[in-house]
């Protein structure tokens, strides 16, 4: 389950991302604070996979 858990946080990133970009035409606000939630949870999953 350890190695599975950065792969899950880069993929929620993605979905995240994903929200943002269809977001973006109706709520420019909703979209930014998906975009950092996005961010926050790639470079979650990167640092828990020692990428870096």
């Amino acid at each position: 389950m350890a190695d599975l858990f950065p792969i899950l946080l880069i993929a929620l990133g993605g979905l995240l991302l994903g929200g943002g970009i269809s977001m973006w035409k109706t709520n420019k606000a909703i979209a930014a604070g998906l975009a950092v939630c996005a961010v926050i949870a790639v470079a979650a999953g990167v640092l828990r996979a020692d990428y870096l």
